[in-house]
């Protein structure tokens, strides 16, 4: 399966993209946003005289993004795209500056680039959560599945393989800012020692804090509604994140770091537990037979 987006300017059968397919990844990436950016963008980068300057920074509430590209022309597509939704943002063009910048105006999300000079976005990321919780969007040119999943592992939220349109690209930032929005209307819940609180975005065990992503805690307060039923990875797909289509590892690998967070034993765990041949079930009693809990990294 993958995950849904639109057609790409590399799937297209344009100038542009045949040139892509031929280019390097990174050169492929630039034209193919490049593309996008001529045929869409462009008449919309720079505000209107007459505008109200506020208008777009009211309906995106004024969130600040952090975009971090070593590739100029992609960060531009990409602010300018994010500029126009209403998002404040702020760009660099490397790890150190990207940690400087977000130490100095902390963002509601980081758009990062895997491969970059020096500092590559995998350090960058495991900075940013060391630092505190932010959404990441990973953005990459390789299309190993070994490489979405490092990202996954180190806490990205999201990612976006390159080339990409960044109208898609858009619409991500606002669905992953969208999930982090408190739920007013949601009350707290508790299991097994675990407590979630919507609201606040907060959850614990046994008293203490989770240091928790986005998609793990939406995969936590999942479970903790749903006890003792049993869900595919396609059923947490679209249940938890919305997704019709996608790649069912992005599941096993948030389920597997949410065990390691929650479980006594990780490599044993009794309250996220494999159904063999279906998918995952919560069982806040913690108890179930050995055959359930084994082989918690093979999902």
């Amino acid at each position: 399966m993958h995950q849904p987006h639109e057609p790409t300017p590399a799937s297209r059968t344009t100038p542009q993209a045949a040139t892509s397919r031929t280019a390097t990844p990174r050169a492929a990436s630039s034209q193919a946003v490049t593309s996008e950016a001529a045929a869409h963008a462009a008449p919309q980068l720079a505000p209107h005289a007459d505008a109200d300057p506020h208008a777009a920074s009211r309906s995106a509430g004024g969130a600040r993004i952090l975009v971090v590209d070593d590739d100029p022309t992609v960060a531009e597509v990409v602010s300018g795209y994010l500029g126009r939704a209403g998002y404040r943002v702020d760009r660099a063009g490397d790890g150190p500056d990207a940690l400087a910048r977000a130490a100095a105006r902390w963002p509601d999300l980081v758009v990062l680039d895997l491969m970059l000079p020096g500092m590559d976005g995998l350090e960058v990321c495991r900075r940013l959560r060391d630092r505190g919780p932010v959404p990441v969007i990973m953005l990459t040119a390789r299309g190993d599945e070994d490489d979405r999943i490092m990202g996954l592992e180190v806490g990205a939220d999201d990612y976006v393989t390159k080339p990409f349109s960044p109208r898609e690209l858009v619409l991500r930032v606002e669905s992953v800012l969208r999930r982090t929005r408190p739920a007013a209307a949601a009350r707290p819940m508790g299991a097994a020692g675990l407590s979630v609180d919507p609201a606040a975005r907060r959850a614990t065990k046994q008293g203490t804090e989770l240091a928790l992503t986005l998609r793990e805690f939406d995969l936590l307060s999942f479970l903790l509604r749903h006890p003792g039923r049993a869900f595919a990875r396609e059923d947490l797909m679209r249940e938890v994140w919305g997704w019709d289509f996608g790649d069912l590892s992005t599941v096993t690998v948030h389920v597997r770091r949410l065990r390691g967070k929650v479980e006594d034993d990780p490599a044993r765990p009794r309250l996220i537990q494999t159904v063999w041949g279906v998918g995952y079930r919560f069982d806040p009693t913690g108890d179930a037979p050995d055959a359930d809990r084994t082989g918690a990294d093979h999902g």
